[in-house]
């Protein structure tokens, strides 16, 4: 036995339904159990033990590279509680130079993050209780949140002064102790201290107010919820998230088409989606939720979220014409898991809706859903891409539970179909039901015979750490995420990077 074959079966290990897999590098075990984490339970790990697992691989990887995942969650893949977690305790194991404080200037973007920072700290450090073990802040993540409150107005720190915080406004006010930049900030930071900043001009403010006043029958309440509505709406100041979430409210009071109009160009605005920062699925819910309404306007309303999604994916790199590509998409029982506790999406959703949005910038391609079985879908006029992925969820429950992800490449050698690509959404926990000896491994190596060229790009859409067929460095790929922004990882690869070499180009 060489030294190389041993090494070799120091990779193998037992994924979570007992199949054989592979250990992950800690640098990429760290990358996709981070931008996979919604810290909550999945469906084979607890929150407590994604976190901890999280906390480990920190330690056995560099602070730069810790940082830079941070930056790129942040930044790219637009997440907002995982960035401040890896701040918080890459503080605990780093510090003799500025990196936990310019990496907060790059990851705390909003105002309440300031309050959230904190309320991590206090929850991963020392001992005592409540803000008692903020006493002892690091200096450089008290140094960056002092300068993160230096970036917002009166206005960003009303909307987040909330009493049912752990960690207060005033409460961080006073932790930090940040010095204003002008005699106007200070006057903002007097009044977080008294209580007296103004009251924001926000859809929950006054749809509260108006939820307190009494009216004689239900038809003069939803008279008042529609001029509400339609203040906020001319107003300009509703946020794009809380037009998203709200849709279903704006056309159930019965908006006219006028205010239908600033809600249709709003949502389908190339800059406005850019701006927001949205992930796709949040398109996904709200298109969902429309469908259920049977009112004539919502077409419209729809064909803005259809423009949307579009728009949100519009910088991935198309395939040419002489590019074949293959989209499995996994929906056995553990991808039927909520993304978060408080989300109605579920794993597998992500998944077809990642693998609509790649479809919708290809030439050539095949797509389907496997559990027990392989499902091509049925081809018809191209749509959308959220209407394609209400459509193949329609069809989840059709191919069973399992994983038997083989069986997609198994149906291609069988109809003698040539891809260039074979792009894989899933949990990664392959396993063979059927126990006739069949995996994605074997089935992968059986294709490479059959095409040579061929490449299988694995796209982790829960971060377990495992990956189903080794990764070798000229035929498989892996990628991890739940925003489009993971198709600029793929558009790296085609340039012969990796997904890590892209995490590390990032500029600290």
């Amino acid at each position: 036995m060489t030294y190389n074959s041993i090494a070799k079966e120091k990779e193998i290990i037992m994924n979570y339904e007992g199949e054989k897999a592979y250990k992950m590098s800690s640098e990429m075990e760290l990358y996709t159990a981070v931008v996979t984490s919604a810290m909550g339970d999945s469906f084979y790990e607890s929150r407590d033990g994604r976190v901890e697992r999280i906390s480990e691989l920190i330690r056995k990887v560099s602070p730069e590279f810790v940082a830079k995942l941070a930056i790129y969650a942040r930044e790219q893949m637009n997440l907002r509680s995982i960035p401040l977690f890896l701040i918080v305790e890459l503080a605990k194991i780093h510090n003799g130079d500025h990196l936990v404080r310019k990496t907060m200037d790059r990851v705390v973007l909003r105002a309440d993050e300031i309050m959230e920072t904190l309320a991590c700290y206090q929850w991963r450090n020392g001992e005592g209780k409540g803000m008692k073990k903020l006493n002892k802040l690091s200096r450089q993540i008290q140094e960056g949140l002092k300068n993160a409150f230096n970036r917002f107005d009166e206005y960003q720190f009303a909307k987040y002064n909330r009493d049912n915080l752990e960690v207060k406004l005033k409460d961080a006010l006073f932790i930090v102790h940040p010095k204003a930049k002008s005699p106007e900030q200070q006057d903002i930071f007097n009044r977080i201290v008294s209580g007296e900043l103004k009251v924001p001009y926000t859809w929950e403010t006054e749809l509260s107010a108006l939820g307190q006043q009494t009216f004689e029958s239900e038809e003069e309440k939803t008279k008042a919820k529609r001029e509400c509505w339609k203040k906020l709406l001319q107003s300009g100041k509703l946020g794009y998230m809380a037009l998203l979430r709200n849709l279903r409210n704006i056309i159930e009071v019965g908006m006219d088409m006028n205010m239908l109009k600033i809600v249709h160009d709003r949502i389908s605005s190339r800059d406005e989606v850019i701006k927001s920062r949205q992930l796709p699925f949040r398109f996904y819910t709200a298109y969902r939720e429309l469908t259920n309404i049977q009112r004539p306007e919502v077409q419209y309303i729809l064909e803005a979220l259809e423009k949307a999604a579009e728009h949100s994916a519009e910088n991935l790199c198309g395939f040419n014409e002489d590019t074949p590509v293959f989209i499995a998409c996994d929906v056995s029982g553990s991808m039927q898991f909520p993304v978060s506790p408080k989300s109605s999406v579920m794993n597998y959703d992500i998944g077809i809706l990642l693998g609509s949005i790649l479809k919708s910038k290809c030439k050539s391609v095949v797509t389907g859903i496997f559990g027990d079985t392989w499902l091509p879908a049925v081809g018809g006029p191209k749509c959308g891409v959220l209407e394609n992925t209400i459509n193949m969820h329609k069809n989840a429950n059709k191919v069973g539970f399992s994983t038997n992800g083989h069986l997609a490449i198994d149906w291609l050698l069988k109809e003698n179909i040539k891809v260039d690509k074979l792009m894989f959404f899933t949990d990664m926990q392959m396993w063979n039901s059927r126990r006739d000896g069949g995996s994605l491994e074997k089935a992968w190596k059986a294709y490479k015979i059959f095409n040579p060229d061929a490449k299988l790009y694995l796209f982790d859409l829960r971060g377990y750490g495992q990956m189903p067929v080794r990764q070798t460095t000229d035929d498989v790929f892996l990628i991890a995420g739940w925003s489009e922004k993971v198709f600029e990882i793929l558009d790296a690869i085609e340039g012969g990077e990796s997904a890590l070499k892209h995490i590390q180009q990032i500029e600290l």
